[in-house]
C-alpha cells in the first residue's frame, strides 16, 4: 500500500524539493504552506507521516505537534529543526515528535529517516495490536487510547513514551540496555544524544510513579539502561 506523507513547510524551495524527491520514491505526497492549515490537512489527508517544520507562519510546528498529540492523533511526525539547536530537538521530542532532521539536510538522509520511521511505526502498530493493555503495580495503560491510570489518577502518554514503556513492559523484570532502546524505538539512523532518552524516562516517571524521585517500577540499571519492575 502506498504510504501518504504530508509536508508542512513554508519555504517553497525545500517544500518543492521534498515533494519531488518523495514522489520519486513512490510516496503519495501532499503539501501545506503554513501552520494554520496543518491540522485540517492532517484530518483530511490522514497521512502516515508528517514532515513538520518548526518555524511556520501563523502557528509553530511545536503547537501543531502538541495539538495533534493532545487530540490523540498518533500520526508519525518528523520535525525539521534549526542547525545545532539541541533545545529544538528536545522540545519537539518531548511534545511527541518521533524523530527530527536538522537543516540543512541531505535528501538521502531525510528519505532514510522516513523509511525508518515508517518501518518502526508498522512494527509498533503490530505490537500494540497484540496487547491493548499494559498492567503493572497500580498502573493500567490503555494502549490504543494512549491513556493510563495510576491509583485512579488519569494521565496521557505520547507515542514515544508508549513505545519505550511497551518495550520495557515486554522485558519486565529484565534490564534493557540504552543501545537496544535507541535501536528499537529511535532506529539505527538516530544521531541524537542520550539526553533524549533521559527526558522520556523523566516524563514517564512523573506519570507512572507515586514518587518519581524514588521510583518503584521504572528503575535505572547503572552502566546499562533501564528495567521495569511489576
Amino acid at each position: 500500500m502506498t504510504k501518504r506523507i504530508l509536508i508542512v513547510e513554508d519555504d517553497p524551495h525545500i517544500r518543492i524539493g521534498l515533494v519531488e524527491a518523495l514522489e520519486s520514491k513512490g510516496f503519495q505526497v501532499a503539501e501545506c504552506r503554513d501552520g494554520r492549515h496543518a491540522i485540517p490537512a492532517v484530518q483530511e489527508r490522514k497521512p502516515d507521516l508528517v514532515i513538520l517544520d518548526i518555524m511556520l507562519p501563523h502557528k509553530s510546528g511545536y503547537d501543531i505537534c502538541r495539538e495533534l498529540r493532545e487530540a490523540g492523533n498518533s500520526v508519525l511526525i518528523l520535525m525539521l529543526t534549526a542547525k545545532g539547536n539541541e533545545a529544538d530537538k528536545v522540545i519537539g521530542l518531548n511534545l511527541g515528535a518521533d524523530d527530527y532532521v536538522t537543516k540543512p539536510f541531505g535528501v538521502r538522509e531525510l528519505i532514510a529517516r522516513v523509511h525508518a520511521l515508517l518501518r518502526r511505526g508498522q512494527r509498533g502498530k503490530s505490537e500494540n495490536e497484540l496487547s491493548e493493555r499494559l498492567d503493572f503495580g497500580d498502573v493500567q495503560i490503555d494502549v490504543p487510547a494512549l491513556r493510563g491510570l495510576r491509583n485512579g489518577i488519569a494521565f496521557e502518554l505520547t507515542p514515544r513514551e508508549l513505545s519505550v514503556l511497551t518495550l520495557l513492559h515486554r522485558e519486565r523484570g529484565h534490564a534493557v540496555s540504552r543501545d537496544r532502546i535507541f535501536s528499537e524505538i529511535w532506529g539505527m539512523e538516530y544521531y541524537g544524544t542520550t539526553r533524549t532518552l533521559d527526558q522520556v524516562i523523566v516524563k514517564l516517571r512523573q506519570k507512572i510513579e507515586s514518587e518519581p524521585s524514588e521510583p518503584r517500577h521504572l528503575l535505572t540499571v547503572h552502566g546499562l539502561g533501564y528495567r521495569l519492575d511489576p
